[in-house]
């Protein structure tokens, strides 16, 4: 099981056991809250009433006196009163007097008169001075029919004189307490539904989280230049970046063993030809022999030089966190990239056509776009005819710069195409040793730091075309 939906479900039986014991603990409460607070009206109502049954029994007149009129109206005319959704139509209190014997002289509803009542709770503690009522069921066994009698006693001259009880069915509060029952479930079940939802929402932005997170680990595991996502939690961001600091740690090992195992394999061949003229020299052979090992040996010493120098660059490059740009003119970025190859460019009789017909401003590290802009043009030349032409031009973009250098050679092998960007890739040259093959990837790298990209494929009419291609809105990886 995921732990996404571990969580999801640890959280919702929570919030359920929570919510079941508010809703259990608010059931419970609902009928003795509302019994009391009717019982607390009845105590009103009983005094109220008292001091009128007061007046009738010193009138002589209980059974036709202001308290028998005036509930003899009441049933007369029936009520129409809403109250919160329930509609009340009748009086559902009445009222029983007994003298100090504890007889009903007066019924309200007339069943109860002549009946001796001396010995329930009601009138029993009241003649007697007590807080006075019972609960008792209509019907024996069925606690559905229970009634619930407060009494009050009636005063005269500053004696009891007798009791007054009002009685209601408790049956009748039965429609609000079902009522505030069904509100209570309702709004449990409103709250689990938004608990739920709550669950689910966080559920999914953990998830989401950890799903970036886990691409970025694919991502690391696969070898790819994937850079660490922002993670809004502060346990998942710490995590990533240990992820992050693993993932260079081992970058660095790897760059590390590629580039003693690249080196090792590079440096063979000079090595060997070195060692060899060296030993042949031992044995003195005549003069003129001597002078070609001798050059011999000074030429690989050059190009062991010249390999080392270059990775060098390439690895000072790739761990370079970002560049010093500045905004350069591109015509100036040319010029000067140019400059050093116009000697060869003369004894060659290869013409440099230079037109840019826009004339933009970039920001970029004028040291290294020097660098690439001489070894593709180094390359142009040494892949050109005699007597051809080098072509450099800018084709229009709004977004981007794009610098392109065509010449007229013999183009690029297909087979050799999705290799030319690789460490110690070369092919052979025109009259020239075999390269470093580490120039393409120096360009590729400079290129990457700049936010741009380098395209090299062969040109419909023949020869090579290299496309640079710059962000016109980049400025500097530092912002």
């Amino acid at each position: 099981m995921k732990i996404s939906l571990r969580i999801l479900l640890g959280y919702f039986l929570i919030v359920a056991i929570a919510a079941w014991f508010v809703l259990k603990i608010f059931s419970q409460e609902i009928k003795p809250g509302v019994r009391q607070s009717t019982e607390d009206s009845l105590v009103e109502s009983a005094h109220i009433l008292a001091p009128i049954a007061a007046q009738d029994m010193l009138n002589k007149r209980i059974t036709d006196g202001y308290l028998a009129r005036s509930f003899q109206a009441l049933n007369q005319h029936p009520l129409n009163a809403s109250i919160v959704n329930l509609t009340k139509t009748r009086i559902d209190s009445n009222v029983y007097v007994t003298d100090l014997k504890g007889v009903v002289i007066y019924d309200s509803t007339g069943a109860n008169i002549g009946q001796d009542f001396s010995r329930w709770n009601d009138v029993y503690r009241t003649l007697r001075g007590q807080y006075g009522a019972r609960s008792t069921p209509e019907t024996a066994g069925n606690d559905a029919s229970t009634v619930m009698h407060v009494a009050a006693p009636i005063m005269i001259d500053g004696q009891i004189a007798g009791v007054l009880t009002v009685y209601k069915p408790n049956s009748t509060l039965m429609p609000l307490i079902t009522r505030s029952e069904q509100h209570i479930t309702t709004a449990g079940g409103i709250l689990l539904g938004i608990a739920l939802l709550i669950g689910l929402g966080f559920v999914w932005w953990i998830n989401r989280a950890i799903g970036t997170l886990e691409r970025y680990a694919q991502g690391v595991a696969a070898g790819q230049n994937v850079t660490l996502p922002k993670l809004k939690s502060p346990e998942l961001h710490a995590l990533g970046k240990t992820i992050e600091h693993m993932r260079e740690q081992l970058e660095g090992k790897a760059y590390v063993e590629e580039y003693v195992h690249t080196l090792t394999h590079e440096l063979k061949s000079p090595i060997s030809a070195i060692r060899g003229a060296a030993e042949l020299l031992k044995e003195q052979p005549p003069l003129e022999v001597q002078q070609q090992f001798i050059g011999n040996i000074a030429q690989q010493t050059q190009r062991l030089q010249h390999l080392i120098d270059r990775l060098l660059s390439l690895a000072s490059l790739e761990r370079m966190p970002s560049l010093q740009t500045q905004p350069v003119q591109v015509s100036a970025l040319v010029r000067e990239g140019f400059a050093g190859a116009q000697s060869e460019l003369e004894r060659r009789h290869i013409a440099l056509k230079i037109n840019l017909i826009e004339d933009a401003v970039l920001h970029v590290d004028a040291f290294f776009i020097h660098q690439i802009l001489s070894n593709l043009l180094d390359n142009a030349i040494d892949f050109s005819p005699e007597h051809s032409s080098i072509e450099v031009y800018n084709e229009p973009s709004l977004t981007h710069y794009r610098l392109v250098i065509r010449d007229h050679g013999v183009g690029i092998p297909q087979f050799a195409l999705p290799h030319i960007f690789e460490r110690f890739y070369s092919l052979p040259r025109p009259n020239k040793p075999k390269s470093t093959g580490l120039g393409l990837n120096f360009v590729r790298e400079v290129m990457n730091k700049h936010n741009g990209e380098i395209e090299i494929k062969n040109h419909a009419d023949g020869g090579a075309l290299i496309r640079l291609v710059f962000n016109k809105s980049y400025k500097s990886s530092d912002g």
